[in-house]
């Protein structure tokens, strides 16, 4: 049903919030979850619908629980510790409340402070502090890396065709890192760089063939590198360096994760997920992220008590890790308007990292087409 003249329905309004809303039935059983919710829960309503709250849900607080079930009367509650089954351990800002006239029907509303830091809306601080770090450093690293081109340029000359190739792939990655190391300089100033249609598969085969000519150079073996595409997908709104250096830190994590399986396996697959959508401030309504590029192992994952800090500066599980490369990917991914997400399917044995992008404007790749013609 429309709204007409007398505005949006009941329906688009709740869709258009950032904030969790999630209808419950009585004996707390889902009845239906808005799109803000979805993403909160990490399943869509129809999977949601009839399940109770406190099979999704985890509570700690067991005067909570109690206040909740008794459903008679609204409940306000600030920073609480939450588990969400499936996802992992939120702090939130809750409150919920009876539906009028409608005897064991309430409402609950979640707002997670945590995802909204993790995709750069609110505390900016700590990240920011750690995404400068670059900068201090950036004259030292260019130096070497022009030196670096320089020499690959003057070995193309002397190479033949197949060398050839590496050479110029040495010298386009010293120029992507650059670019990179430039686009880490203005974080402090949060003007990521801008966005546009980008080929997924393109991008996935180029961060391979880096991976690859690394491992020809430095003598390491390792698992081949599977591909499960979606020759169909569309093609995606996103930065092409900031993709390649997502999917290099992805995939380089992945195979290392893996190294010690006797049969080790990396997969990237691509796929639509339709339904996700994401909330961001001031954008005025959910961008949809119907693209999903997974990358999975078959390692024995990250210890249950480091899951939900994997994504923060400085947090890591290999030894000689610094634990910036997760932080970065979380960074890159969201001035594209994506998300980022990782769970563990342990009755498999998979590591899964999960990557949602927005499509690309029709207006936008046709820019694009022309211009490559």
């Amino acid at each position: 049903m429309r709204g007409g003249s007398h505005g949006p329905d009941l329906r688009r309004q709740l869709a258009s919030l950032p904030i969790a809303v999630i209808l419950l039935g009585p004996g707390q059983a889902i009845s239906s979850a808005n799109p803000a919710a979805e993403q909160f829960l990490g399943q869509s309503a129809r999977r949601l619908a009839g399940r109770p709250l406190f099979e999704m849900l985890r509570f700690e607080q067991a005067r909570l629980i109690e206040r909740i079930t008794e459903g008679e009367q609204q409940i306000s509650a600030r920073q609480i510790d939450i588990h969400v089954v499936g996802v992992g351990t939120r702090r939130v800002d809750l409150t919920i409340a009876p539906v009028v006239d409608e005897p064991g029907w309430q409402v609950l509303t979640l707002h997670d402070s945590a995802t909204a830091d993790a995709l750069g809306e609110a505390v900016v601080g700590r990240e920011d502090g750690v995404l400068r770090a670059p900068e201090i450093l950036a004259h030292e690293i260019k130096n070497p890396l022009a030196g670096i081109r320089g020499a690959a340029q003057l070995l193309a000359r002397k190479v033949g065709p197949t060398d050839r190739a590496l050479t110029t792939l040495i010298a386009d990655e010293v120029d992507r890192i650059a670019k990179l190391i430039d686009q880490m300089q203005t974080l402090s100033q949060r003007t990521p760089e801008p966005v546009g249609p980008c080929n997924l598969h393109e991008a996935i085969r180029h961060a391979c063939a880096i991976m690859a000519a690394a491992d020809g150079d430095a003598k390491i073996g390792g698992p081949r590198i599977e591909e499960e595409f979606d020759p169909s997908l569309p093609v995606v709104l996103g930065s092409t360096n900031g993709l390649v250096q997502v999917l290099i830190n992805l995939l380089v994590n992945a195979r290392d994760a893996c190294r010690d399986v006797a049969q080790p396996r990396v997969i990237v697959r691509t796929r639509f997920a339709s339904g996700l959508q994401l909330h961001i401030t001031g954008a005025g309504k959910p961008v949809r992220l119907p693209i999903e590029l997974r990358v999975s192992d078959n390692g024995p994952g990250i210890d249950a008590a480091m899951r939900e800090h994997i994504f923060e500066p400085f947090v890591t599980t290999k030894k000689t890790g610094q634990g910036l490369g997760l932080a970065l990917v979380r960074k890159l991914v969201g001035d594209m308007n994506g998300r980022i997400t990782h769970d563990r399917e342990d009755a498999g044995g998979w590591t899964h990292f999960r990557l949602h992008l927005p499509v690309a404007p029709h207006g936008a790749v046709a820019i694009m087409a022309g211009e490559q013609a």
